[in-house]
């Protein structure tokens, strides 16, 4: 919106992955596994490296036991903020590893309680120098039931060369149903300097259908990390 207005839309497909489902799924399709290479791959140790400082720059340090995996590490991270997800579903909306290159700019977990109820959700931001910082929501008193989910917060993070550290995202995240709904918007004191939405239907993930997409949207991380530079330079 500001110091020059610029907008775009592209259109792409995530993974919305149950932590706990992740090893049924890559035995199940042909075009997906875990832990190894193929066409669309999940690794644990692409995400959420706590006690990794390099990675993780000014993030809080998280006790976690030496090769823990993703869930119990997003579970010790919840912990650490006073939040109890044990024996909860952590749902991962994400790009994997495409042809073995990952590239993420946000992923989003959506964890829930031991009873089913909306706990807690965290935004991991990764900037093009792979530093990655997570940054942790509470369910929104006015709408907790319905899984929504709002924090404004001091990045303190590099994200662009258009945007100061100090600027505030204020994310408005909604526990994905039929349709995922994610609102960032970026704030300069009180004034909005850029919004940001992330929409879409969800489709049941299988075979044919991840065959379709790899057609219809070809190199999608290697697209996504183009994308990013070419709107840098038209900016």
């Amino acid at each position: 919106l500001t110091p020059a207005v610029h907008h775009f839309e592209h259109r792409l497909f995530l993974f919305a992955l149950d932590l706990d489902e992740v090893p049924a799924l890559a035995g199940r399709l042909a075009l997906f596994s875990s832990g190894r290479p193929n066409l669309y791959s999940f690794r644990d140790g692409d995400y959420l490296p706590l006690g990794e400082p390099a990675h993780l720059p000014a993030a809080p340090a998280v006790p976690v036991r030496p090769g823990a995996g993703l869930r119990e590490r997003v579970a010790a991270y919840a912990a650490s903020q006073g939040v109890d997800i044990a024996g909860g579903r952590i749902l991962l909306v994400t790009l994997p590893r495409v042809f073995g290159y990952l590239f993420n700019p946000v992923s989003f977990y959506f964890c829930l309680d031991r009873s089913g109820a909306p706990a807690a959700a965290i935004a991991e931001v990764t900037n093009t120098f792979r530093e990655m910082k997570p940054f942790f929501l509470r369910p929104d008193p006015a709408d907790a039931a319905r899984g929504v989910f709002h924090l404004r917060v001091p990045t303190h993070f590099y994200v662009s060369p258009f945007s100061d550290v100090d600027v505030a995202f204020d994310f408005h995240l909604r526990l994905p149903a039929d349709r995922l709904a994610v609102h960032i918007d970026d704030y300069a004191g009180e004034r909005r300097t850029l919004t940001s939405t992330l929409t879409g239907d969800r489709r049941a993930l299988t075979s044919g259908r991840l065959a379709w997409f790899t057609f219809k949207y070809p190199a999608l991380t290697l697209r996504v990390i183009s994308l990013i530079h070419w709107h840098a330079l038209r900016l």
